[in-house]
């Protein structure tokens, strides 16, 4: 018979990200070492946002 295997979803660990503030509702986490200010800058291009 076949039995099933649980799901494992390893998720990041948030405490070694930054977090960079898009707008009120969009935060995204990066490596420590990376430039905010870039990645809020490709976040904006890579969905088509309005730049705020």
């Amino acid at each position: 018979m076949y039995e099933k295997k649980p799901s494992i979803v390893k998720t990041p660990d948030l405490s070694k990200l930054q977090a960079v503030v898009i707008n009120l509702r969009t935060i995204i986490y990066i490596a420590v070492d990376a430039d905010p200010e870039e990645a809020k800058k490709r976040y904006l291009t890579r969905f088509g946002c309005k730049k705020i």
